[in-house]
């Protein structure tokens, strides 16, 4: 039971962070807080991190429910939330970005802790969709208790990351951090592929 936790707090923890895409993140979060007193930036970076995380618990825990809600089966859901993860990670290796939040608000926000940096820059679509997938797949104890501590230690090291930010910005630049988020983008699309795979394995097999 311990062996299957700690696994699963492992591989949980890194599945998150790549989901997370930090380094696309900690860019965004430099040009939306740019110029904001520090202690402003720290009070974004914990609303954000909370609400990244009130809804990854959500998500984590609604897999099952929603699928028997509309009616289809994990293996139908992990083929489709993986083909849109894919194209996020393509957007991430073409470009840096991801090709749901690329921009900047248009209008002034008031806050811009929860829209748009918690949602749709931390958690997108596609993040979402892994989210549902991945929480819906754990099933003894030892391993949501892993999934769900893997979350909170994502979560965890992106907010260091944050806090960070203007000290990596300095060390390894714009062009650094864009470098950093094209491997992320590679490592993000053999994650989806291997969603892709499974589902449509357990799909023909269930034929």
């Amino acid at each position: 039971m311990f062996e299957a936790f700690v696994s699963t707090y492992i591989s949980s923890t890194i599945r998150f962070l790549f989901l997370l895409a930090p380094f696309f993140v900690v860019t965004m979060f430099l040009a939306l807080t740019r110029g904001l007193p520090a202690a402003e930036k720290n009070s974004i970076i914990r609303r954000s991190t909370v609400s990244a995380l009130i809804l990854g618990l959500v998500l984590f825990f609604a897999g099952p429910v929603l699928f028997s809600a509309i009616g289809i089966t994990l293996n139908s859901f992990r083929i489709g939330a993986g083909s849109l993860l894919f194209l996020t990670a393509i957007s991430l290796v073409t470009s840096g970005t991801r090709n749901h939040a690329t921009g900047l608000p248009d209008e002034d926000r008031d806050d811009i802790a929860v829209v748009p940096l918690a949602i749709p820059v931390m958690i997108g679509p596609a993040t979402i969709g892994a989210i549902l997938v991945y929480g819906a797949e754990l099933s003894s104890v030892s391993e949501v208790l892993g999934g769900l501590l893997g979350l909170v230690s994502g979560l965890v090291i992106l907010a260091v990351l944050l806090h960070l930010s203007g000290y990596l910005e300095k060390v390894l630049g714009k062009t650094g951090l864009n470098i950093l988020s094209k491997i992320s983008g590679l490592i993000l699309s053999a994650m989806a592929a291997e969603i892709v795979l499974t589902g449509i394995a357990g799909f023909m097999a269930s034929v």
